[in-house]
């Protein structure tokens, strides 16, 4: 039965609810913000109610409801969103991360472990120079504490305390090391190679218990003591299969962690650890007779690292680490090549030609792969190995190539790659083709370009024409791709073939000139010579200037008519600032003659061309 008094009851039952609503949220943030005031400070003063709305309001539990907001998201009720003191797994509320929580957690706790240790450090000092404890003893106390400290660390670690736990784990292990080292190098208590079994077994004690306990922490520290092993117990002769096979294996455990885990940062720690160990080696004992052995581990290893992208995902929490990946993929193919290169240059050029090749086959194989398996990792890595292969086939032209090849073997590299480019619409491998084509023009201008040899049939004018012929092939592809980008490449390519092709007529002419020079007799035929050449030059520009204005106004290309208006000013400023001092009164005649002509046909195929649109 519903009536007046049974809405106004209803009406004050609503008004209760809210009022204790937010009662509930004042309490809840003085708990989060101040647990030990929140007791004293929330102490609400219950307004009266009647008695039939304090019946029905505790009768039955409260449920509180999600609010709609106006933009249509639903606010999730407050027993959701907001708990009474935050509890960690033992019970105990949890503080926020403040500074004071840092200090008094954090940094607290790691100076006073430093305090206690070097206290200790100084006992046992001054224990030691006065012969109270003796070598035995030493080591034995040095095992032991570290062996405590990892058992002391567990009751740490599961009452909530994991950083704190991980220190105590650090200490112990350094201490189990040092123990062992000491044993072995400095006191000779046991021989090295039981000092080097019980150091492994340490390290694969941590790697377990980074294993079981998800700790990227730990398995560093067991990778750090796994590097710093063979150090320790050196007995400073060359045992290069025993270290490399070490290495080899210590490697292999790394990737299998991390095909597991995903601590894609162990890859490069470890990588580090092997490149440092293995150059110590090598600057201490490496010598020829061992070529093929060390060209052998060096090739392992590089092929391990280089398919660190392949290794399991690992956890889905995990997040990846591509600058960590690339770093590693530079790094080891720099590293490898590097040592290459230093035991094969002297007396196996020809192989290490080859072994560059191979290198940039490998590369391209693995791309293929990599785009295969992993679309993401393909998306990151890919175009990286992609570049690396493309950069070892570049190395190892000069490597197995000699004079004009090297630099036609470049040119032809980069219409290459400028043909995939297009074929794969790949951006990166006509950056790289562009990278080659610098490569050979530099050679071709710096080396190849004053060979002498008769008029225009020479391997120099061959090499101009096949780099005009691969620039040409970009402007094409890019004008065919269109787009802003794209036509910035062909703008740029088309200025390119002009460029080349007046370096090539410039080459040509000093070529021609060049033998007549040194066999002049007399100054007044070296002048004479001299008046020639110049006025050849001016005669070459403004025949390619008139040829590439045709060309522009043939193809409507108003870019090539303002190259060709450039070539035509710099033309007017030869002849009318350095041509009319040093020509004769013939080719002088001839100069302006002919440039005037030039220029009033420029003019008039301008004048008809504005006519023409005007009509």
């Amino acid at each position: 039965m519903t009536g007046p008094h049974h809405s106004e009851e209803l009406e004050r039952l609503r008004e209760q609810v809210a009022e204790l609503t937010r009662r509930v949220y004042l309490l809840e943030g003085l708990l989060s913000a101040h647990p030990g005031e929140a007791a004293v400070a929330a102490q609400p003063a219950v307004e009266p109610q009647a008695e039939s709305v304090r019946g029905t309001l505790f009768s039955a539990p409260v449920i509180a409801q999600p609010s709609v907001s106006s933009a249509g998201e639903t606010t999730p009720a407050p027993s959701e969103t907001v708990q009474l003191g935050a509890a960690t797994k033992s019970g105990r509320p949890q503080l926020d991360a403040s500074l004071e929580s840092r200090i008094g957690g954090q940094w607290l706790n790691r100076v006073g472990i430093v305090a206690v240790l070097v206290g200790l450090s100084y006992f046992l000092k001054l224990a030691f120079d006065n012969n109270w404890i003796g070598p035995a003893i030493q080591v034995a106390i040095g095992i032991l504490a570290g062996v405590a400290l990892l058992f002391w660390s567990e009751r740490f670690r599961r009452k909530g305390f994991p950083g704190f736990a991980f220190s105590l784990k650090a200490i112990g292990i350094g201490a189990l090391y040092l123990s062992l080292w000491a044993a072995s190098q400095f006191y000779h208590l046991i021989s090295d190679p039981i000092a080097f079994c019980a150091m492994v077994l340490v390290t694969v004690t941590s790697a377990v218990l980074s294993l079981r306990q998800n700790a990227e922490l730990l398995a560093a520290l067991a990778l750090l003591g796994g590097f710093l092993t063979p150090v320790l117990v050196s007995t400073h002769q060359n045992h290069e299969v025993a270290l490399f096979c070490y290495l080899a294996l210590l490697d292999l455990g790394t990737v299998w962690v991390v095909a597991i885990k995903g601590w894609r940062r162990l890859l490069l720690g470890s990588f580090i650890g092997t490149s440092l160990l293995f150059g110590a080696w090598a600057s201490s004992y490496y010598t020829e007779p061992q070529l093929a052995t060390t060209l052998a581990f060096a090739t392992f290893f590089f092929l391990l690292y280089a398919a660190a992208p392949f290794p399991g995902r690992g956890p889905a929490d995990v997040k990846p680490r591509p600058n960590a990946m690339i770093a590693l993929a530079l790094l080891n193919a720099s590293f490898y090549f590097a040592t290459s290169y230093l035991i094969l240059v002297d007396h196996y050029r020809f192989e290490l030609a080859w072994l560059a090749v191979a290198i940039a086959a490998f590369f391209f194989l693995l791309t293929r792969l990599l785009q295969r398996r992993n679309q993401v990792a393909g998306a990151v890595y890919g175009p990286l190995y992609l570049a690396l292969g493309v950069g070892f086939l570049t190395i190892a032209i000069p490597l197995k190539l000699g004079g004009h090849w090297n630099t036609l073997s470049w040119i032809v590299e980069a219409g290459a790659l400028f043909w995939a480019a297009h074929r794969s619409q790949s951006l990166l491998l006509r950056v790289l083709g562009a990278c080659a084509f610098v490569l050979g023009v530099v050679r071709l201008m710096a080396v190849d370009s004053f060979d002498r040899g008769p008029l225009l049939i020479n391997a120099r004018c061959g090499l101009y024409l096949t780099a005009i012929g691969a620039l040409a092939l970009l402007a094409y592809y890019s004008a065919k791709e269109g787009g802003d980008g794209n036509r910035q490449w062909s703008a740029a390519a088309i200025i390119g073939i002009n460029l080349l092709a007046l370096l090539a007529l410039h080459f040509e002419i000093v070529a021609y000139f060049q033998p007549q020079f040194i066999s002049a007799y007399s100054e007044t035929e070296r002048l004479s010579i001299a008046t020639v050449r110049a006025f050849t030059y001016s005669a070459g520009w403004m025949a390619y200037g008139s040829a590439l204005m045709l060309i522009g106004f043939w193809k409507r290309s108003a870019f090539l008519r303002w190259q060709a208006i450039v070539l035509l000013a710099l033309t007017v400023i030869k002849v009318f600032l350095f041509d009319i001092g040093t020509l004769q009164r013939g080719y002088r005649i001839t100069a302006f003659i002919v440039l005037g002509a030039i220029l009033l046909a420029v003019s008039f195929f301008y004048q008809r061309s504005r006519l023409q649109t005007i009509e």
